[in-house]
């Protein structure tokens, strides 16, 4: 209709609304289920926002970028819980079979510009990288502190297993991981979090 770049890249806008249906076990500050676009959004601002925090100068365009790509492939895979530790098991592999899918319906520049900034967040190896899954680690931290630990406890999710969970955040920010431990400590002390 409109020619087949177009085509394909208004196809995949609509693919990717899809993610708007994809609920987290994060509630956001107003106390419903977060999706997965709202926390891309998020991070996107987090992103423009907190970029001084960096380790490492940052490319902040290509850390938005990610922040804005990394969790399409939930459209096929789902949100895995980052304290369920057997859906952990298999995770990368989905996800890669739903990055494969959903790029692929962009034209051919395009699929692998996005392919390769997914793959560059999940490797972890470029500081633009490390500061993006420092962030994506931030934000729920920030949204379960912001519901006095709701989710926390009723998945009986303890202090020790945040402070690990959580602690590559240190990769991407020194600052931003003295921040969660922080957060954490207080959480315990108000006992939105057991030990």
């Amino acid at each position: 209709m409109t020619g087949d770049r177009l085509d394909r890249q208004l196809h995949f806008i609509l693919e990717i609304d899809k993610l708007k249906s994809v609920l987290r076990r994060t509630l956001i500050a107003e106390g419903r289920r977060e999706n997965s676009a709202e926390h891309s959004w998020q991070l996107a601002m987090m992103a423009l926002l907190l970029n001084e925090y960096a380790n490492e100068p940052v490319d902040i365009l290509r850390v938005v970028k990610m922040a804005l790509v990394h969790d399409v492939v939930e459209i096929d895979a789902g949100d895995t819980f980052l304290y369920d530790e057997a859906a952990q098991c298999g995770k990368l592999q989905r996800e890669r079979r739903a990055a494969e899918r959903i790029f692929r319906l962009l034209p051919e520049d395009q699929a692998a510009e996005l392919q390769a900034l997914w793959e560059e967040f999940e490797q972890g190896r470029t500081a633009e990288s490390r500061f993006a899954q420092a962030i994506d680690r931030l934000a729920p931290l920030l949204l379960n502190y912001a519901r006095q630990g709701r989710m926390w406890r009723e998945h009986n999710i303890t202090a020790p297993r945040v402070l690990a969970r959580n602690e590559p955040i240190q990769n991407g920010s020194v600052r931003l991981w003295e921040y969660a431990r922080q957060l954490i400590a207080d959480a315990v002390a108000r006992r939105y979090l057991s030990e």
